[in-house]
């Protein structure tokens, strides 16, 4: 596990450049999503939008109970008929309630599963 900054430190950051940064990127990295060149760097986006929001680092890989992950072509699949639509509004509502202040546990538990709403990616448990 990696040192997390201070809570103190992470709750200025989202309501001085978290909350308008994750709006910002969540958008760009759709844009990247459907131009399908930049998808790498749209997926790269999407997988920091925790990050962005409220610095809070998370554990490298999935893996704590050796479960694998979907295979690939089933994640593309996926991502070419739900992932990518179904991403772009579960980012705007997740950051919808983060800003609505009462919203923002539910909202950053969706932004923990936006990868995997994307494309079926497990980061973390």
């Amino acid at each position: 596990m990696t040192d997390q900054h201070s809570l103190v430190v992470r709750v200025i950051w989202f309501f001085l450049v978290g909350w308008w940064l994750t709006l910002l990127a969540i958008n760009v990295a759709w844009v990247l999503n459907v131009t399908i060149i930049l998808l790498p760097l749209g997926i790269k986006i999407i997988n920091r939008v925790p990050y962005l929001l409220t610095l809070k680092r998370r554990d490298t890989g999935f893996d704590p109970d050796g479960v694998p992950q979907t295979s690939l072509v089933l994640r593309a699949v996926y991502f070419v008929f739900v992932g990518w639509w179904a991403s772009f509004i579960w980012a705007n509502v997740a950051w919808a309630l983060c800003v609505s202040v009462i919203g923002i546990p539910i909202g950053i538990w969706m932004f923990g599963k936006l990868p995997y709403v994307t494309s079926l990616y497990r980061l973390d448990a």
